[in-house]
Parts: C-alpha cells; sequence; structure tokens
C-alpha cells in the first residue's frame, strides 16, 4: 500500500515537474518573439532615419 502511494506521489511530481518545463518554454518563446519584434521595430526606425541623411547628403553632393 505504501508503496503503491509514494509511486503515485512520484508520478504527480513528476507531470508537475514536466508541465512546468513546458510553461517556461512557451515563456522564453514569447519571451524570445517580444524582443525579436522590439529589434525589427528599431531597426525599421534606424534604417529609415539613415536613409533620409544619405538622401540628404545625396541630394547636396549633387
Amino acid at each position: 500500500m505504501l508503496n503503491n502511494l509514494s509511486l503515485a506521489v512520484l508520478s504527480r511530481l513528476q507531470a508537475a515537474v514536466t508541465a512546468r518545463k513546458g510553461a517556461t518554454a512557451i515563456e522564453y518563446g514569447l519571451l524570445a518573439a517580444l524582443i525579436a519584434v522590439v529589434i525589427i521595430t528599431a531597426i525599421t526606425a534606424v534604417g529609415t532615419n539613415l536613409s533620409a541623411t544619405f538622401n540628404k547628403v545625396a541630394n547636396k553632393l549633387t
């Protein structure tokens, strides 16, 4: 009886740990996606400003 109870408890603990690892992986995935969006937005803004600056320089040279 005690052996069956300890196996049941261990089984539930293992299931809880596995579920937590899955949740952690999802959290890391969401965090990585958010960081990617921020980087893309920043690069787009810098690229637009840099393009405008190069166009101004090109127009001054011609």
